[in-house]
This record gives C-alpha cells, structure tokens and sequence, in this order.
C-alpha cells in the first residue's frame, strides 16, 4: 500500500509533572528535509528524534514542533542567586567609589554577570524525556495514519489512469488493422505516379514494402507497455510499494507511448497516443506526493 509525502500528525503525552505536545507536518520532496523546534530543556533528544525520524518518516519536507506545559508554571521559571548577585553588586560599587565614577545602573549591571540568573530548563529528568518521546511516538502513529488515508485516494487515482492507457492501447489494437494496407496503397500510388506502373520492379517493390513496412511494425511497443502498465498496477498493490519505483516504471511506460507515436503514421493513432501521454503526464505529478 501506497503513503502520500503529504501528511500532518499531532501526539501528546504527560505526567504529574509535565505534558509534552508533538505536532508533525510534512509535503513532497526527493529526501528528508527536517526542521525540528523544541524546548531548550529537551535538546539533548534533538538526535534522537532525528534518528527516529530518518526510520519512521523516511521522506519529505518535514517540520516537527514540539511543545511543554508544566502542572506547576513556576517549577521552570528562572531563579536568582542572591548571594552572587549581592557579591558582584558590592564589588563594582567598590570600583566605583575609587574611581570616582557615577553609581547609577550598578544593579541592573550585576544582574546581567554570568551565572546571577539560573534557568532550570536546563535540568531535565530521565522520566520527563520518556514523557516527550511518547508524545513523538503518537504524533508519528497519527501521522502514519494520514499518510496511508491519502495513500489510499492516490492508489486509486493512479489505477484509474493506468486503466485508461490500457483503454487506449485497445483502441490503438482496434484501429491499426487498415493501418498496413493504407500504406502499402499510398506507397504504391506514389510509385505509380512518379515513374509509371509499367517501370517498377515488382518483386523490388515488394521487399521495400516488407522492409518499410517492418519498420513501423508497433507489435513489440504494445507488448512492451502493456507488460509496463501491469506491472505498475502490481507495484502499486504491493507491500513494499514506493514512489521512486513507480516513477522508474512510468518513464518506461513513457518511452513505450512516445515510440508509438513517432512510428505510428497514422493520424488516428497518433490521437490516442495524444491522449495516453496526457494520462501519463497526470500519473508523474501523482508520484510527485507518494512515498
């Protein structure tokens, strides 16, 4: 089964303490684009959701974002510390006596000197990292789950059009029986006219016939697609189904149609041809959004 690239997913997760809020969003793209925004006090786990990711999403221009909300608002607020901040207020009050200078602004100085305000984001428990990786795990489970409901629109869509090329090349079959005797009869009036009935070689005329003839022969192209298109329809209900490998076919698919056309010299053919190539054409933007 098929997943679109496209895909938005939302997980959440928490403790006493803590709730984690993961939300997933991802469009098409040849390879894992990530951007990952999390709080300061879980950047440590910013690899291993990278990791996580690189198995889980595989492709995609990916965006995570990931949120926390705390039981009790202050446990995260910053802290001061007194005593340093009192030691560095006093000493530049000192520095500034003896140098005769102006004492206005001194706190606000020694409150910005390191290590005066404490940020306890920067402390974070083994248990609230498995309460944010929980949360990951839902937003991806809710992800997947939209991935494969699009999946599913575009397996169908896909199939309907491979139909159609398949309709066509019916068509092709069904017009193509006059298609020999209409060049064999245009061939041989133009012979006609140009050196006269009596003065052709019948027997040269006959092998050139073969040999032209033979040329425009479309037998092994209709093989050929016919084959292609069955087994884009198998790929596409496989388990191991992925949009690099459904491309690779459409291009042979492609090739197929467009020798059709270029040996078909016939004005009928070449319409249906037309119309396989719009089909095909729809069916590559489609794999531009499956995985």
């Amino acid at each position: 089964m098929i997943k679109s690239m496209t895909g938005y997913g939302v997980g959440s997760h928490e403790n006493a303490k803590v709730k984690y809020t993961v939300e997933i969003k991802s469009l098409n793209s040849k390879f894992l684009e990530l951007g990952i925004r999390l709080p300061k006090a879980v950047s440590d786990k910013e690899l291993t959701l990278r990791g996580e990711c690189s198995k889980l999403i595989e492709r995609g221009k990916v965006n995570v974002l990931i949120s926390s909300e705390y039981a009790d608002q202050t446990a995260k607020a910053s802290s001061i510390n007194r005593e340093l901040l009192k030691k560095y207020y006093n000493q530049l009050k000192d520095i500034a006596a003896q140098l005769g200078e102006d004492q206005t602004g001194l706190f606000n100085l020694a409150l910005s000197m390191p290590e005066v305000i404490a940020n306890n984001e920067d402390e974070v428990d083994e248990e609230e990292g498995k309460v944010l990786l929980n949360a990951f795990y839902q937003a991806v489970e809710s992800f997947t789950g939209f991935r494969m409901d699009e999946g599913k629109v575009l397996k169908n869509d896909l199939e309907k059009r491979v139909e159609l090329i398949l309709d066509y090349l019916g068509q092709v079959e069904a017009v193509e029986g006059d298609r020999i005797p209409l060049i064999r009869e245009r061939l041989s009036q133009y012979m006609d006219e140009a050196v006269g009935k009596e003065n052709i070689d019948k027997n040269r005329f006959e092998q050139e016939i073969i040999f032209y003839i033979d040329k425009l022969d479309i037998t092994e192209e209709k093989v050929r697609l016919r084959s292609h298109c069955n087994y884009f329809l198998e790929a596409l209900n496989a388990a191991d189904s992925n949009g690099k490998k459904l491309g690779f076919i459409s291009q042979e698919m492609g090739r197929e149609i467009n020798t059709l056309g270029s040996k078909a010299n016939n004005a009928n053919i070449q319409q249906i041809v037309v119309r396989m190539k719009e089909e095909l054409e729809k069916i590559k933007e489609q794999l531009l959004n499956v995985l």
